[in-house]
């Protein structure tokens, strides 16, 4: 059977130092290896992570899973127990025998993972049958339900973030044997509901829950298997550029790479044409002239002959820029006023080399592990650059503040709370060291709280990611964010959860962001869906 070790360890904190925050107890859950069969296995554990939760219950306390910690605000976080899912990493390819008989899937693209697997070992687990994920973000450390729990995304301008790769869900909604339900789209069935029985789940199909579930921020239940669609593994050509200022917003504001004036002469077509690339990314120093640096990636056919580049990839100066940060503080000795003279100068090196390789190989491991900040602003492309002057205009009238910005470009999301809300998302982004509270320099929540308010009086909408910092106390943040998307979301999670399993998987986050409200009263057309899952309930 799986085992739980319970271990009170009152405070907890992120992979990026941005805590603590108490904490009473931690559970650390390991799969039973014993059980040779992997869906037997993952059964087990499933009844493992519902006796938790029903222990939870009688101690009337909250309960929410975590991963790899990855995310810098506090949405992992829970104050009494807190379940690592690392050591649930399970995996296992779709049969066709496991297809719905309606669906346009094919099963050699489907995967199931397991909540506590990372993006890292899908890569590896994907490539050895030929097939890769369609994006990623920036490194690999994420578990696949904490990274599309939070949105997280890189700079694929065609392919959209990682939870826009989800075709099903199974979640632990509660303690009993009716509180595990598979969910799909009912508008693009993929698996048989024999699927769902063989992994002790019932089925709901159903387009608006499973697109609210997408990105459900923790609060959903707990996310314990995902099915991927993959695609064939492909290679990615990666290029790193100094690029002029006016060039790389003509791109920025409006993704026309045919027409553009930078071009790459090895990316040109036979007719003088761009060719579109995969993944288009600057790096901006906010506080001189110099010349911005495009990453940008192209698509090309797999083959096997093409030499190792994890070597290169790991000593890339442009890879994260939370990695180049840390590495550019420490030169500085961590000194805030030394790092602000230093960002007075030019401070791009000389660019990377070209590299090729796969997704997993050239998104590779994130080395840094110190105290950091970040924020993204998810913004539409035809507001980039007006949002881009704002806000370095901020960094120089408010600041200084210690951080570089950049920008990536992302495709629309269908979840309902995706920050990656627009036709094409720009993320604009700072990342930087952090400072102590002085009276002489603005606080980082105070910074970025002068965006916000900017953005708005400029008419600029605007997104911001989940799992980075921001000023998420900001009155009526959500609601100016998403208008009515968020009321949709908080609809959802009443219909799934009773309103005592919605308080257990509630934390601080969504208390301050005012996502924790449930409601008794729904909308009539939700009546029959909420009717139907409470009545399985029990």
């Amino acid at each position: 059977m799986a085992t739980t070790r319970e271990k009170a360890i009152g405070t907890w904190d992120t992979y990026h130092f941005t805590g603590p925050f108490p904490t009473k107890v931690l559970l650390d859950t390991r799969a039973d290896g014993a059980i040779a069969d992997p869906v037997a296995r993952y059964n087990d554990c499933t009844h493992e992570i519902q006796q938790l939760l029903r222990n939870c219950l009688d101690r009337q306390e909250r309960f929410r899973a975590f991963g790899s910690k990855w995310s810098l605000s506090n949405i992992a976080h829970q104050r009494d127990q807190l379940l690592y899912t690392g050591r649930l990493n399970g995996r296992m390819a779709i049969q066709p025998d496991d297809l719905h008989p309606s669906t346009t899937y094919d099963a050699v693209n489907l995967f199931f993972f397991q909540c506590g697997i990372t993006i890292k070992e899908i890569s590896e687990f994907l490539l050895k049958r030929g097939k890769s994920l369609k994006a990623c973000g920036a490194s690999n450390g994420q578990t696949i339900a904490g990274a599309i729990s939070t949105g997280v995304h890189g700079a694929a301008i065609d392919a959209g973030a990682i939870q826009d790769a989800v075709v099903g869900l199974q979640l632990i909604v509660g303690p009993d044997p009716a509180d595990v339900i598979y969910l799909e789209r009912a508008s693009r069935s993929a698996l048989h509901d024999e699927f769902a029985t063989r992994i002790n789940a019932r089925v709901v199909r159903n387009d608006a829950l499973f697109r609210a579930a997408l990105v459900s921020l923790g609060a959903f239940g707990v996310i314990h298997g995902v099915v991927i669609e993959a695609e064939d593994v492909y290679l990615l050509k990666r290029y790193v550029r100094k690029i002029n200022r006016a060039d790389a917003l003509q791109l920025a504001t409006t993704l026309d790479f045919a027409h553009a004036r930078f071009k790459l002469p090895e990316e040109t077509e036979a007719d003088g044409t761009g060719k579109r690339p995969y993944h288009y990314k600057l790096y901006i120093n906010p506080y001189t002239d110099e010349d911005f640096v495009t990453e940008i990636i192209y698509k090309k056919p797999y083959r096997t002959d093409y030499p190792n580049p994890v070597p290169l990839v790991q000593k890339a100066i442009f890879k994260d820029i939370p990695t180049w940060i840390s590495q550019f503080a420490a030169r500085c000795n961590g000194s805030i006023p030394a790092i602000i003279r230093a960002l007075s100068r030019e401070v791009f090196p000389t660019v990377d080399e070209d590299i090729e390789g796969t997704l997993g190989e050239i998104f590779w491991d994130t080395s840094q592990a110190s105290a950091a900040f970040s924020c993204g602003f998810g913004i539409g492309i035809r507001n980039a650059e007006r949002a881009l002057d704002l806000y370095i205009g901020l960094m120089k009238t408010k600041g200084p503040i210690p951080g570089i910005l950049s920008m990536r470009f992302v495709k629309a999301s269908e979840a309902t709370l995706a920050f990656t809300r627009f036709p094409v998302t720009c993320v604009l982004e700072i990342d930087g060291v952090p400072w102590p509270d002085h009276p002489r320099m603005i606080t980082l929540d105070a910074f970025l709280t002068e965006v916000i308010k900017s953005f708005k009086a400029n008419a600029i909408e605007f997104t911001l990611h989940w799992g980075k910092h921001a000023p998420w106390s900001f009155l009526n943040l959500v609601d100016t964010m998403y208008g009515q998307a968020d009321e949709q979301w908080k609809d959802m999670r009443s219909v799934l959860l009773t309103k005592q399993m919605a308080d257990v998987f509630s934390n601080d986050f969504l208390t301050t962001v005012r996502l924790a409200d449930y409601r008794t009263r729904i909308p009539d057309e939700l009546v029959a869906l909420k009717a139907d899952i409470a009545g399985n309930h029990g």
